[in-house]
């Protein structure tokens, strides 16, 4: 596993990949959304925060139906050590040194604009910026 690490892949069949922001109701729902749809289900994909809020963005869930990715199950989940543990890729946008750190974790900071309060048209382009982020993470985990 340490080689496939330090090669940026994961060793297990099915990766687990965790997306961080501050209030998980856009750009971490929006990217383990994203994931989920274009890795047809081969990682396990969560999101959390670290101050979660009561509901996901209502234009973050348009900008993914015109995708096709349906967002009606998810809700703000707090950020905890357990689902930390769990991921072999841990994503972060925004949360700062909030996340916890456990070796033997890929960790990759994403520098992804925040939807919250901006109109449809950026949204869509922050939806558009995390899907080439996503594509990239999955061609080099999923080799």
């Amino acid at each position: 596993m340490a080689k496939a690490q330090a090669e940026g892949r994961v060793a297990k069949k099915v990766p687990e990949v965790l997306f961080i922001c501050v209030h998980n109701a856009g750009r971490s729902q929006m990217a383990a959304a994203l994931t989920e749809h274009l890795s047809a289900r081969r990682v396990h994909v969560r999101s959390a925060g670290s101050q979660p809020t009561g509901d996901i963005n209502p234009l973050v869930v348009e900008a993914l139906a015109e995708r096709g990715i349906a967002l009606t199950a998810a809700y703000p989940k707090p950020l905890t050590d357990t689902v930390v543990q769990a991921a072999d890729v841990v994503i972060t946008m925004g949360c700062g040194d909030t996340c916890p750190y456990y070796p033997g974790k890929i960790y990759e900071d994403w520098q992804v604009a925040d939807p919250a309060g901006q109109p449809l048209p950026v949204v869509r382009d922050i939806r558009d910026d995390l899907q080439q982020r996503v594509a990239e993470l999955l061609r080099r985990i999923l080799d």
